[in-house]
């Protein structure tokens, strides 16, 4: 669809990107997915891949003060009660530059009743050797300071075999606690002894995941990695910076089928509902930026 999505290529990878949410439709490494992808037209399904921009997960009522002032963004997910997943999923996105092996990809969040600032928006995707390379950039071209949190939204596929016989590699000690009924934030736990507990690798049976996690381990970069496995050889690894001290992990559990197609993991500078908490919350002031970025590569 010429306008709406750019197709890249370099090597044995190949991605395609699309204006709808900022969004990785596809990535490939030769002839088999690495990520859970969908179509040229309609909605996202899942959002599967978008920015989740400037707030990541879930915001509890849509509602929030900052600034000593009074907001109300949608709500996107009513079962819940919550916004969810920010607001340039809504927003129209452009393509700002486009070659073989890279994009970028814009868009602007005005000021208004659902947000303080004014934010102009990049993501680049740029394929390599080394995989996908994704970076978000955010500037708040606005009067006034800004809340800011961001994540994207992949859901990673290690292979054809179902993805309870995958195997997990999570390096988090501590995860957030949520309510059962509108996964919301009630308190930090261990994994210790815990069935979210993955820092050594272990196939993921059956297990039930929509957690925020953190304290990660790190390299000497300050590089964090996430890495899933097919029992037939193939995987994949997303790795992220210090930029993103969390981790949403989900095992893409529907309550129909198609279910448990991929494992979603969402490197985020915040938790969930950190509009209300201020947990690790970026305040952008008039005129600053923040970039954070994150890679996607095959293994196997």
């Amino acid at each position: 669809m010429p306008g709406t999505e750019v197709h890249l290529a370099h090597g044995p990878y190949s991605a395609v990107v699309t204006l709808r949410g900022g969004a990785l439709r596809e990535l490939r490494h030769g002839d088999r997915d690495l990520v859970v992808g969908f179509g040229p037209d309609g909605p996202v399904p899942d959002y599967r891949g978008v920015i989740c921009v400037p707030w990541p997960n879930r915001l509890a009522d849509g509602t929030y003060s900052y600034g000593g002032k009074s907001y109300a963004a949608a709500v996107n997910e009513p079962e819940r009660g919550a916004a969810l997943h920010g607001l340039a999923i809504h927003r129209p996105w452009k393509v700002l530059e486009a070659a073989a092996d890279r994009a970028v990809l814009g868009c602007r969040i005005p000021a208004g009743p659902d947000y303080p600032g004014d934010l102009e928006l990049s993501v680049t995707y740029t394929l390599s050797a080394d995989g996908l390379h994704g970076m978000v950039r955010a500037v708040n071209t606005g009067a006034a300071a800004a809340p800011y949190g961001v994540c994207p939204h992949p859901y990673l596929v290690a292979g054809p075999s179902p993805l309870d016989d995958w195997t997990l590699d999570l390096p988090a000690a501590a995860y957030l606690e949520v309510t059962p009924d509108r996964l919301l934030p009630v308190g930090m736990r261990q994994v210790d002894g815990d069935a979210f507990d993955f820092r050594s690798p272990r196939r993921l049976g059956p297990v039930k995941i929509d957690h925020a996690f953190t304290d990660i381990a790190r390299d000497g970069a300050g590089l964090a990695r996430v890495r899933v496995l097919d029992p037939l050889g193939t995987g994949v690894e997303l790795e992220w910076g210090a930029e993103w001290p969390w981790v949403q992990v989900h095992t893409g559990d529907k309550p129909a089928r198609p279910d448990r197609l991929g494992l979603a993991v969402e490197p985020m500078t915040c938790p969930p509902d950190a509009l209300h908490s201020g947990t690790d919350l970026v305040h952008l002031q008039p005129g600053q930026a923040h970039s954070a970025g994150w890679t996607i590569r095959a293994l196997g």
